[in-house]
């Protein structure tokens, strides 16, 4: 049998180890900041006064007063008893509803990847983070929201009928009814 030639082990030098420990360190370093700037931008969602009751889900209708503005303070979008379904708007705005429960106001920051990105919308420019106040007044499902609206056209359209029959004209509705 042949052997393999041994190669005796070179004593570590003096101070190597503490480098060799400080390259592994900077390393784990670089690789967690890699990581952390492709992480997508999370929604920041601030409690100002805590709600009661199950979060909507996307199959919901939320009732909302909110109050939309940009950086810079200017507010691009406000309503008072706005009734919105969770399909259909920017995935921030989803995002923010689903971590709220009912009678509760919050402070939200929508990162613009997950509001107009770099497309923008009308008034809002592209790349621009969202700010919001809102209050969560009601959480219901879609057949009960489509319900309750078609219950209020009918009370609307009865008004208008009563209203000519009697010569008047027919009151404007309510602003966010």
């Amino acid at each position: 049998m042949t052997e393999i030639t041994r190669v005796p082990l070179q004593p570590i030098a003096k101070g190597a180890l503490t480098k060799l420990w400080l390259g592994v360190a900077a390393a784990a370093l670089a690789a967690g900041a890699l990581v952390w700037t492709s992480l997508p931008a999370a929604v920041s969602v601030e409690t100002v006064q805590a709600g009661a009751g199950a979060a909507p889900t996307e199959q919901d209708v939320v009732t909302i007063n909110y109050k939309g503005t940009l950086p810079d303070g200017k507010v691009f979008d406000e309503a008072q008893g706005a009734k919105l379904p969770l399909q259909g708007i920017i995935p921030g705005f989803v995002e923010a509803l689903k971590k709220m429960q009912p009678g509760g106001k919050y402070k939200v920051v929508i990162p613009s990847e997950k509001a107009y990105g770099k497309e923008g919308a009308p008034g809002i420019a592209p790349d621009t983070d969202l700010h919001f106040e809102i209050d969560l007044l009601k959480v219901q499902s879609r057949a009960s929201a489509e319900q309750e609206m078609q219950a209020e056209q009918m009370k609307a359209m009865e008004a208008a009928a009563a209203a000519e029959k009697g010569g008047k004209k027919p009151a404007a509705p309510a602003e966010g009814k």
